[in-house]
């Protein structure tokens, strides 16, 4: 079940902006609206929204979170195996693999490149086979991906 948005929504455009999948349209002013063969349940939209217009699969109204406490990637350079799902499934380019040091260097490992387009909606997390990725938000807590 994907989420929704109700008749609260005053058109402004922020979650079709931020949603990872562009999964939201709408005109400018006028109700945005949801596809639900492409949300991926993120909750960005409604962590964004600032008229509480958005619903969650449940029903629920999507409290609104200022960005500043959105949850980032925390990436363990150990356990990642540099595949790049992570950042091919990133709808931001939030995501990159770090370059090798000199020729032959085999510790690369993939990281946050662009902290600010990151939206938090954990698909990297979710993704990622070698588990190496969890989400936290500022201070080090972490939250389910």
């Amino acid at each position: 079940m994907a989420h929704t948005i109700t008749e609260k929504c005053n058109g402004c455009g922020l979650c079709a902006k931020l949603c990872p999948v562009s999964a939201i349209t709408g005109e400018v002013k006028s109700m945005h609206r949801i596809n639900v063969k492409r949300c991926v349940d993120c909750g960005v939209c409604g962590k964004a929204c600032s008229e509480g217009a958005v619903l969650n699969a449940r029903g629920q109204e999507v409290v609104r979170i200022p960005r500043q406490q959105w949850p980032k990637p925390v990436i363990s350079r150990e356990a990642c195996s540099a595949c790049a799902i992570c950042v091919d499934v990133c709808g931001k380019h939030a995501l990159a693999i770090s370059l090798p040091l000199r020729p032959g260097d085999l510790r690369v490992y993939a990281y946050l490149k662009d902290e600010k387009a990151c939206v938090g909606c954990a698909m990297c997390a979710k993704q990622c086979p070698m588990e190496a990725i969890t989400m936290e938000i500022a201070g080090g807590e972490e939250v389910p991906a």
